[in-house]
């Protein structure tokens, strides 16, 4: 029997881009694709009224932005196919790509795999350097101090910008932009942490799948092509306010205690003076202003976020209690 995939796509606002990337699934994915689900996040330009000829697509409307990692698990559920692929909007899908990254999941050499990701590719065929690693405490106070373009060594940085990606290999971690795993292993690992309301999510899944004892894969000479686009000014401060908030969940749920105070405590105290002064140094008022706009929006969460933080400690401490002798 052909093993089938179901392909979870979040849509927020993305425009001619879904059709697109829609269009790419119902030329490239034949009848390995049972189902393409697209969780719309309250979108507002009408890209959730898409409709393709020639594939099996449901619109899942949520109403309003719940965030990727959860619309993921609500797109997951309306699948029962062995496997699921996790695929942006801005991505598209090149011929032949499904059957292999199928075939290799279903090989000998795809036992034990729990995450495949692939080369992705802009427009000129360049690939994109976006597997990671795990991030340390040195990571994310790198980022915070503007440290890691200058001493790499010292604050390695999360993308492994050192490798080419024209080769295959382990690594910790691949974009979510093409996500491929098994349904059994979503399930098993919980599927994604809904703390995260977006970035870091798909990192934090990657972490669970390798504890639970997977290899996560990256295949070079299979392809897609994923766009990767600027944003509005007002959306790069939203964009740094998620990114910061999803900083401080992933160092409570991934770094020692110790560690994870002193992160969370650079960013809310140091990093806004730190990107100052980089702004300031760039002569971009514009980058000032949405630092502080983010920042803003971060101190104005904060009680939710120290809400967050709080449960994560207290699952945390009671991991570390033998199942009898919890309360």
């Amino acid at each position: 029997m052909t093993t089938t995939v179901d392909i979870v796509i979040v849509n927020w606002n993305a425009g001619a881009l879904l059709r697109r990337s829609i269009e790419s699934i119902a030329a490239h994915g034949g009848s390995r694709v049972a189902k393409v689900v697209v969780v719309d996040n309250g979108s507002t330009d009408g890209s959730d009224d898409v409709d393709v000829e020639g594939v099996p697509l449901e619109i899942v409307r949520t109403g309003r932005n719940l965030g990727f990692g959860k619309a993921c698990n609500i797109g997951v559920a309306r699948g029962t196919a062995p496997f699921v692929l996790f695929f942006n909007p801005d991505a598209e899908l090149a011929a032949g790509t499904i059957d292999a990254a199928l075939d290799y999941m279903t090989s000998p050499a795809g036992q034990g795999v729990g995450v495949c990701g692939i080369r992705l590719v802009d427009e000129d065929g360049h690939a994109h350097r976006h597997c990671a690693r795990f991030p340390t405490a040195r990571t994310f106070l790198g980022n915070s101090l503007g440290l890691t373009r200058a001493l790499k060594r010292w604050f390695p940085p999360v993308l492994m910008v050192d490798f080419d990606h024209l080769a295959d290999r382990s690594v910790d971690h691949v974009m979510g932009a093409f996500y491929l795993m098994p349904r059994r292993v979503f399930d098993e690992v919980g599927g994604f942490d809904e703390d995260f309301f977006v970035y870091l999510e798909d990192l934090d899944l990657s972490a669970r799948v390798k504890a639970a004892g997977y290899r996560i894969e990256y295949l070079s000479g299979l392809v897609a092509y994923h766009k990767q686009g600027g944003t509005s000014e007002k959306v790069k401060a939203h964009r740094l306010f998620y990114s910061l908030k999803s900083n401080a969940v992933y160092v409570a749920k991934h770094l020692p205690p110790a560690a994870a105070a002193t992160v969370i405590g650079v960013t809310y105290l140091v990093e806004p003076l730190s990107r100052t002064v980089r702004g300031v140094l760039r002569a971009s008022p514009e980058e000032v202003w949405f630092t502080w706009r983010g920042f803003g929006m971060l101190y104005r969460d904060l009680p939710a976020t120290l809400s967050t933080l709080r449960s994560i400690a207290k699952r945390r401490r009671s991991e570390r209690i033998p199942l009898g002798e919890r309360p």
